[in-house]
């Protein structure tokens, strides 16, 4: 399918939908190719947003520059990805040198709001990865930022593109249970994946902001969205009592560690060529150990968060993130005036599942089919009558076909009215990480916090619809 610039560009005004500043008009020249620069060019940068791009969409775009602060990593970066463009350590003279339409960031999450304002005050439009940012006052300079400019921020969320995610929104658009009253949601991180996050720079809160940022961004933005309300007030419990200080013994990393025989988290990297070449070959750049041992005594996130939500439409949310779960997966229930709805989604037990955690997960991140499709299910009680059984055919790869279809979206069909209302702005950029911020918050204080103290956007029973 014939793709052009004038697409793109339709899509980034339908995609920033969310912000309350009236879309403005891009002037371009449709005859030429979408001109995109990349800051950050670890896993997600260099696959999602740099390979698939190029080996997708390479008819509308091209890369005109990569931007990193490790040289081994950019150059690494720039061969994987297959751009064909110059390379800088400093993200203002790439800008200046290239002067872009697009920039995509994801570098670490802390430092976000430097290159989305950078790359809005220089005058391109940003897409940025999840999560917006990892505090209230970094996003709300990243809203003063884009109300001072004439261009427009995007939000990578893919998990409302998900079939499974998006039949869920279908089934509640449609009042099948009546009017909401309250949620119950629980997501469970396995011993390799929620293990991971704390080897990384994630194990800190300068850097990624606890997971109640990093990971749970996906998961506020997916009720906010099927909810179709802001959140109003956050009350959450929070500890760090499994991994870092609380480990029995540790390393400098999992290479070198002497508990590598008997320790039940040891993670071989060496196994991991693409890993190996990204970012082992390019420690000796910055330092940074992808295989760090998740033991360390200076990790000082939680692994274990509880968290009770209030909506501005007064539905109340029940949330829990576990980080060392056996399994990894995640159950909802919406509770309604005239019923209920069920819906689980990769819990073993429920379904033959034969394959290995770890391999799972490597192949969802990396945009590899496992299984093709299988056929997942949903429960739908109403008062006084049997529950009925919604099927629905589902995918691994790429975030349960979410990546996909996300970027489908934004180069193959953009100008296609959306009935879910799946694109995300900057207001639900804010909205998704507003809790997680309340949520620490809250952790650290011991009261509830609510979500109008913490920038000038005010939660909106009704959310703003987007295309």
């Amino acid at each position: 399918m014939k793709n052009s610039r004038r697409q793109f560009l339709n899509s980034i005004s339908m995609l920033a939908a969310g912000s309350f500043i009236p879309l403005h008009s891009f002037a371009f020249n449709s005859n030429k190719k979408l001109r995109v620069c990349l800051v950050g060019t670890g896993v997600r940068g260099t696959s999602f947003w740099g390979k698939r791009l190029v080996d997708e969409y390479s008819e509308i775009l091209e890369f005109v520059g990569l931007c990193d602060i490790n040289p081994g990593r950019l150059a690494y970066g720039k061969k994987y990805i297959g751009a064909n463009c110059d390379t800088f350590e400093d993200c203002d003279k790439m800008l200046k040198s290239t002067n872009p339409d697009l920039l995509i960031v994801t570098t670490v999450d802390a430092t976000h709001h430097e290159f989305i304002i950078k790359g809005l005050t220089h005058g391109c439009d940003v897409l940025t990865e999840k999560p917006l940012t990892t505090d209230e006052i970094k996003a709300q300079a990243i809203l003063d930022a884009e109300r001072a400019s004439d261009k427009k921020l995007i939000v990578g969320f893919n998990y409302r593109w998900s079939p499974y995610s998006t039949k869920i929104k279908e089934l509640l658009m449609n009042n099948t249970i009546g009017k909401i009253t309250s949620v119950d949601f629980h997501w469970y991180l396995n011993t390799y994946h929620g293990a991971s996050y704390f080897r990384r720079w994630h194990g800190y809160k300068e850097k990624g902001g606890t997971l109640l940022i990093h990971k749970s961004t996906h998961h506020f933005d997916l009720l906010n969205w099927w909810l179709d309300s802001d959140p109003s007030e956050v009350f959450a419990y929070g500890a760090l009592e499994h991994y870092g200080k609380n480990g029995p013994f540790r390393g400098d990393n999992c290479r070198s560690c002497e508990h590598k025989s008997t320790c039940k988290f040891h993670y071989d990297i060496t196994k991991s060529q693409r890993e190996m070449d990204l970012y082992v070959a390019n420690e000796q750049y910055d330092g940074y150990i992808r295989d760090n041992c998740l033991f360390r005594e200076d990790i000082d996130i939680y692994d274990k968060m509880s968290t009770q939500i209030k909506y501005a439409n007064d539905v109340v949310v029940n949330y829990s993130l576990t980080t060392y779960s056996p399994f990894e997966g995640w159950r909802i229930a919406f509770n309604g005036t005239e019923g209920r709805i069920e819906a689980t989604l990769d819990i073993p037990y429920h379904q033959n599942v034969t394959v290995d955690q770890a391999e799972m997960h490597a192949k969802e991140m990396e945009q590899k089919a496992m299984d093709d499709t299988k056929i997942e299910n949903i429960f739908v009680h109403k008062n006084w009558n049997d529950f009925e059984t919604v099927s629905i055919a589902t995918e691994r790869n790429g975030h349960g076909g979410g990546d996909k279809r996300l970027h489908d979206k934004i180069f193959v069909t953009p100008n296609t009215e959306d009935e879910y209302a799946r694109s995300a702005g900057i207001r639900d950029g804010v909205m998704s990480i507003l809790v997680g911020t309340a949520a620490r918050n809250s952790i650290e204080t011991g009261k509830p916090v609510k979500i109008a103290d913490l920038t000038d956007l005010k939660p909106m029973a009704k959310r703003i619809k987007t295309t």
